[in-house]
């Protein structure tokens, strides 16, 4: 590095907020590669303009908006230098070949589909951070004995179809699946550029990865309520999804005695408070959220025959999900019991959960210390692709603060020097990982 690369590099780091580092404690010679991060922010913002509705960000997998960003990331990794193409599940990858083709790859990125009235940050940072990275590195001239893949995987809020695809496959009926741009998985894979005939393929097996990386904002309001500026995921929680369903009897809301009512929306409720108290009585992290609740016949002046409701619990200790999953059972025999119903408890949906690799969770911690940030261990609340990569790699998160936990919104806002920090966190992660490895 000569002294034009280094006033160069001062002024980038000036704009991560990494102020302080005078000559006499950061010798110019040793000073670390950091990205651009006028043109990281740039890039969001001009990312953010495809989907762009009146009520938010709106591009949903497979629709013109989607099609839209996609097109837009692919012409960045192109302009970055990457080799870019789209896999047979379509992903879009772009590659960079490493000193050592021998050496298996070192992939990281994230997304770029958007829920129904989002916002312009979830995927979005990890995707135009990773392109970043490979920017940088290319421009900068700076070998790696990995080659390197970007990738942008297909439809994440779907239900991480493209990380599936790569990791582990769907099944036939998850193909006819509709999404909410009306279009089903089979249908919106071809148009992306998908084979749904070659999708072996796309497939990678344990070892063909080093590791996968995956920075992300962190949808939820820890970090910036603590001042921290770097999480250090410790892994992805495992979700249990129920539906619940109280059966008493309905009849006339006027004429029926109080103490001789089979009331299922009773028993529901009561169940509801009692879920509620069972998960906070006990310490821990874990979480249960009732998020839908329909009672029949639904009229004014009829009691509920029948109450079905749903639970989403999560945890990153599947004896954590085990024990509470239990708990709820007897809760609901127990207030059947009380309200004259029956109670039946059905599991709809089960993903397992997916530590990262604790070697990772070190090296990102001492990437975020060498770049002089402060940073803490968290679990992820919410599903990533990681997780399904989590299969067949290690894999590693890095989180940046959300402006007031907000998420899933258009009012979902990751301030531009934490987008910078997190991609300059990931880049000092991928050199040395790619460095040393991970044996």
């Amino acid at each position: 590095m000569d002294r034009r690369d280094f006033v160069s590099s001062m002024t980038a780091l000036s704009a991560t907020g990494l102020v302080g580092l005078t000559p006499s404690r950061l010798d110019w010679r040793q000073a670390p590669i950091v990205v651009n991060g006028e043109r990281l922010n740039r890039h969001l913002t001009e990312l953010s303009a495809f989907g762009r509705t009146d009520t938010g960000t709106n591009r949903v997998a497979y629709s013109e908006g989607d099609l839209a960003g996609r097109r837009y990331v692919q012409g960045l990794m192109t302009a970055a230098g990457l080799d870019v193409r789209i896999d047979t599940a379509g992903n879009i990858l772009g590659r960079r070949p490493g000193t050592d083709p021998s050496l298996p790859t070192l992939l990281f990125g994230s997304h770029i589909d958007s829920v129904t009235d989002g916002g312009n940050y979830d995927g979005d940072v990890g995707s135009i951070g990773a392109i970043e990275v490979a920017h940088t590195l290319i421009e900068r001239e700076v070998p790696t004995r990995h080659p390197l893949e970007v990738v942008i995987f297909q439809n994440e809020e779907g239900g991480t179809i493209g990380s599936k695809l790569m990791s582990s496959g769907l099944t036939p009926t998850e193909f006819d699946r509709i999404m909410r741009s009306e279009i089903t998985i089979r249908d919106g894979t071809e148009i992306i550029g998908g084979d749904l005939t070659r999708l072996d393929q796309a497939l990678r097996k344990r070892g063909d990865l080093l590791c996968y990386l995956e920075l992300h904002i962190e949808q939820g309001g820890l970090l910036e309520q603590t001042g921290i500026q770097i999480g250090v995921v410790e892994g992805i929680v495992g979700l249990r999804w129920f539906e619940v369903t109280f059966t008493g009897f309905a009849n006339h809301a006027g004429t029926t005695p109080m103490d001789q009512r089979q009331d299922a929306m009773l028993a529901a409720a009561r169940f509801t408070v009692a879920i509620n108290e069972a998960i906070r009585s006990e310490p821990g992290r874990q979480v249960a959220t009732v998020g839908r609740l329909i009672a029949v016949p639904g009229t004014t002046n009829v009691i509920p025959g029948s109450a079905t409701l749903t639970i989403d619990l999560r945890d990153l200790s599947v004896d954590t999900l085990t024990h509470f999953t239990t708990s709820f059972q007897a809760i609901g025999q127990r207030i059947a019991t009380e309200t004259d119903t029956t109670f039946a408890m059905r599991p709809t949906s089960t993903n397992e959960p997916a530590p990262t690799d604790p070697r990772l969770r070190q090296i990102i911690e001492e990437a975020a210390g060498s770049l002089r940030l402060t940073s803490r261990r968290m679990p992820s609340g919410a599903g990533h692709d990681a997780q399904e990569i989590a299969h067949i790699a290690p894999v590693g998160m890095i989180f940046v603060p959300s402006v007031g936990g907000i998420s899933h919104s258009p009012n979902e806002l990751t301030r531009p020097e934490d987008a910078t920090n997190g991609a300059n966190v990931l880049l000092q992660t991928v050199l040395t990982v790619d460095r040393q490895g991970l044996g």
